[in-house]
């Protein structure tokens, strides 16, 4: 036998990790932990156990929060705020520089924490997550060091409520905590129930870095705290966990002003084409599915294989599953550890015992006797619109498909009511450049998977939620404008006399589609001046408008690939007719609103007009400066379909802001006109139609705010919903808006003058393509 027969024959030797340093921190806090509340520990009650699902071995009792616990914690966040955010962001980051020493001065002792809690291997908790965990902390001192000079129009948000899942527990508290700390917000968080104990070492490691008392408090318990989190007074929610739960959220949070951000769910395709490198694909589908036992919201479970190489691949990938090292997390020669709680291994093993579809391998490596492990698992032959290629397992479990071209792989990849991260592999980087805008994801990765760095964003699309962790994009998830705000005030129209001074009809017709339509109600109401002259009439809207304004907007669905250059100069042809027509808007704004601002509101959207022209073609993305052979590009890409109900108070400009800052992001939009004042809007329909604008890109509906809210809130295929309306419409659209998911913007009862580049963030969402190079 020849020394490389020898050596492929041999097996791997355990090296055990030694978890006594782990187990005796415990020791020395008891046992039991209460919750982390004002820079103290609370006195430990009796909640519930904390287990090791590797063996079942209880490792801490952990206290369930009450109200009086979260009302505690949220007071002493809100005490702490005010001189946390005038300490300055060159304070802030001496705090967060501290953490981060400390963080990597335990990262032993965080490591094995987090294996003994969560069932990871120790590999993963030691070589990626603790060194994320500190990258995190060190990149958000600096951010803190700078917000002052990158932004310096923007503040502190307040208390935010922090509730992170059990899958990544460290990671994902740096994720939440660092931005908002460094922004000069205080925090209230929650961990998952079954992996509490790293957080209440950071707890630890916060008192020890002497940060201010009341800035971090962590609370233990189950979901009921959640809820209790949410509910309570803070101004924003940070969660990551499911897609059910964050609809909950949504809905609960509904007008109450309070921020979101979710991170939910996923379903991540892995597209493998015939020119790829096929053992490196391998390589990377046993990270992307097998890291973490599959416990990953980007998880790549969906693999796509071109049908040439398809059984070629399937063979090396089960020869690869094969040699899989299943068992003990701290041995550090496994290569997948244990599903967190039988309460997930169940879940994951009634998914695939209920498929009936395709061909199932599964990996024919030793399984452990006791705690909570399923075998890595590949199911083939399945068809995209099966249970297992449509739903998430959360567990190590792939499953697989085919396709013929190109095309096809985008399509079955985008057959999905997710878009949280996809991969591609090939070996022709013009091919893979060409996929990757296709695939709808908030993340690609091309010949890799599952990298992640805190100056590269992350986040999804569809149901994957909305809001972005890490980079610039995550930290102005922490922040709000400056600028102060009055309650809202409702804007009433004008009434008058009904009879007409003119025999000639001025009524005016909805613009859908790129042609002037009639109302399906066969409705319309007067419009009046100030004096009680009737000006003419406008078209009561219903949800049929809306429906045949959002399927013209779909069908012009090539705007969003036209280039920066062209559309704006659509946008400089749209203002140069508006000129031309200037002094006539201007006395039909004098004349609906009764004022003398005219003049200056049709300068002022001439104006907004160039401006959104000029960054047409300047809004662009940014390479990330990643700690890989490689780079990150966050590229800003239209978000699809937004209605807008526009400005009542400045029915031009406002719906010129709503207008040019979608078109100029390649979005196509619906715009609901100012109800008080919607006539300057219909004499916009005839600039437009002169102006070679697209049929779809703008629809243009007039009527109830009131009334159209609902419907436009709960259709499925706009994208975004924003509302300037001087009636309160945010609750219902934020509640209305849990079908999809789909992003809001709205001014909750308050008055707002939101700037060009508010209106183009709004308008545009970023992907983060990383894209690695080097032999």
């Amino acid at each position: 036998m020849t020394i490389s027969e020898r050596l492929d024959k041999m097996d791997y030797g355990p090296a055990p990790e030694d978890a006594s340093d782990a187990l005796a921190w415990l020791v020395d806090q008891g046992d039991r932990f209460g919750h982390f509340i004002d820079g103290e520990f609370t006195t430990p009650i009796d909640g519930f156990e904390s287990r090791n699902p590797a063996n079942g071995n209880v490792l801490a009792n952990l206290s369930q929060a009450k109200q009086s616990d979260v009302d505690r914690a949220v007071a002493a966040a809100r005490r702490a705020q005010g001189k946390w955010a005038k300490l300055g962001g060159p304070g802030r980051a001496r705090y967060l520089y501290a953490i981060a020493r400390l963080i990597q001065k335990h990262s032993r002792l965080f490591a094995v924490l987090e294996t003994l809690d969560n069932g990871k291997p120790i590999r993963e908790s030691r070589d990626i997550d603790i060194p994320l965990v500190h990258r995190h902390f060190y990149y958000h001192a600096g951010m803190a060091q700078l917000m002052g000079d990158e932004l310096p129009d923007r503040e502190a948000l307040g208390v935010c409520g922090q509730i992170i899942p059990w899958n990544f527990p460290l990671l994902m508290l740096s994720w939440k905590i660092a931005p908002a700390l460094a922004t000069g917000n205080t925090v209230v968080l929650k961990p998952a129930e079954y992996t509490s104990l790293t957080a209440l070492l950071f707890a630890d490691i916060c008192r020890q870095a002497g940060v201010p008392k009341g800035v971090v408090n962590i609370l233990t318990g189950d979901g009921a705290v959640g809820e209790m989190i949410v509910n309570a007074d803070v101004d924003k929610i940070a969660f990551t966990g499911s897609t059910a739960v964050g609809r909950r959220i949504r809905e609960a949070t509904a007008g109450s002003g309070k921020s979101l951000t979710l991170e939910l769910g996923g379903k991540s395709p892995y597209i493998v084409f015939d020119d790829a490198d096929l053992d490196s694909a391998v390589e990377g589908l046993v990270d992307a599915i097998w890291f973490n036992q599959g416990q990953v919201c980007c998880a790549g479970s969906r693999l796509l294989v071109q049908e040439s190489v398809s059984e070629r691949f399937y063979a090396k990938l089960r020869a690869r599953m094969d040699g899989l090292r299943i068992g003990d997390p701290l041995d550090k020669c496994i290569d997948v550890g244990a599903i967190v709680d039988p309460v997930q291994l169940d879940q994951i093993t009634k998914m695939v015992n209920a498929n009936t579809e395709g061909q199932m391998h599964q990996a024919k490596c030793d399984m452990p006797e006791g705690g909570c492990f399923y075998p890595p698992t590949l199911i083939t032959g399945l068809t995209p619109s099966a249970t297992l290629m449509q739903e998430e397992i959360f567990g190590p479990v792939l499953c697989a498909t085919t396709f013929r071209t190109p095309a096809e792989a985008v399509q079955i990849a985008n057959n999905t009511r997710y878009g949280l991260a996809a991969t591609v592999w090939s070996e022709n980087v013009n091919l893979a450049l060409d996929i990757a805008p296709q695939l709808v994801a908030g993340v690609v990765w091309i010949n890799a998977t599952n990298l992640f760095d805190a100056a590269a964003p992350f986040g999804g699309v569809r149901e994957s939620g909305f809001g972005r962790e890490g980079g610039w994009e995550g930290l102005a998830a922490y922040t709000k404008p400056k600028a102060k705000r009055k309650a809202l005030a409702l804007i009433e129209p004008f009434t008058g006399n009904d009879a007409n001074t003119d025999p000639i009809d001025r009524t005016a017709k909805l613009y859908i589609g790129g042609k002037q339509a009639r109302p399906d109600s066969g409705y319309s109401q007067a419009i009046f001046s100030k004096q009680g002259a009737k000006l003419g009439e406008v078209p009561l809207s219903n949800r049929k408008d809306i429906r045949n304004a959002v399927e013209a907007a779909h069908g012009a669905k090539s705007w969003s690939k036209t280039t920066g250059h062209l559309r704006a100069q659509i946008l400089y042809y749209i203002a140069e007719n508006l000129s031309a027509r200037a002094d006539e808007f201007a006395k039909r704004i004098d004349a609906t609103t009764g004022k003398r601002t005219g003049k200056s509101e049709v300068e002022n959207s001439l104006n907004a007009l160039f401006t959104y022209a000029a960054w047409a073609d300047k809004w662009d993305g940014s390479a990330r400066g990643v700690p890989i052979k490689g780079i990150a590009l966050a590229m800003n890409e239209p978000v699809g379909v937004i209605g807008v109900f526009c400005a009542d108070d400045t029915p031009l400009l406002g719906t010129v802001h709503a207008m040019g800052s979608n078109m100029a992001m390649g979005n196509r939009c619906v715009l609901v006109a100012s109800e008080p004042y919607p006539l300057a809007a219909t004499d916009l329909i005839q600039v437009l139609e002169t102006s070679d604008v697209p049929a779809g890109v703008v629809n243009v509906l007039t009527g109830s705010h009131t009334d159209l809210a609902p419907h436009m809130a709960a259709h499925n295929d706009i994208d975004a919903v924003w509302s300037f309306s001087s009636s309160d419409l945010s609750a219902v659209i934020e509640r209305k808006s849990i079908g999809n998911l789909k992003r809001t913007w709205v001014n909750n009862a308050q008055t707002s003058t939101p700037s060009p580049r508010e209106h183009l963030s709004a308008a545009s969402e970023t992907k983060t393509i990383w894209v690695p190079y080097g032999e």
